[in-house]
């Protein structure tokens, strides 16, 4: 049996649940979860495509899981508490756990942009904290559950794209 996997094949998750306003800029967002297909449980691998003017995510960071990216094609612009520089084709940056540097991809050209994601899966002990917005995923927020900073949890909200 072929271990071979048709990312054109896999399903595409296009869009966002974050609760407006903070949805926008990541609506068009598109993922194929590679991973997933694979049918892997330890870590995650997707296929991120930004097409101009989108964002893979708002500015954030994870208390259980490290994550990495691998840009194919295009230009990028990562921003993090460092701010902000272009990644290119061949560049790759890391994000260990528990490590409080916020930060997105951000596609600000003209063309698509193709970047690799792989992250640990930490399940429900993970969780994600937004240091530029009232946003954050507590951990045990399984299924993801939005809420203010207070905890407050957002109006239930379904992907949008």
């Amino acid at each position: 049996m072929s271990k071979r996997i048709d990312a054109a094949a896999v399903t595409a998750i296009i869009g966002t649940s974050y609760p407006p306003p903070f949805d926008q800029p990541c609506r068009a967002r598109e993922r194929r979860r590679l991973g997933d297909a694979a049918g892997l449980t330890q870590f995650g691998v997707n296929l991120l495509r930004l097409a101009p003017g989108t964002w893979s995510s708002q500015r954030h960071w994870h208390s259980h899981e490290d994550e990495f990216v691998y840009v194919l094609s295009g230009v990028v612009t990562l921003v993090s508490d460092e701010g902000e520089e272009e990644l290119r084709p061949g560049d790759a940056a890391g994000f260990k756990a528990g490590v409080a540097n916020g930060h997105t991809l951000q596609n600000r050209g003209t063309a698509d942009v193709l970047v690799l994601e792989v992250g640990t899966r930490a399940g429900e002990q993970d969780a994600t904290t937004y240091p530029d917005i009232d946003l954050r995923v507590p951990a045990g927020g399984k299924p993801v559950m939005f809420t203010h900073r207070d905890g407050t949890p957002y109006e239930d909200v379904r992907r949008r794209p």
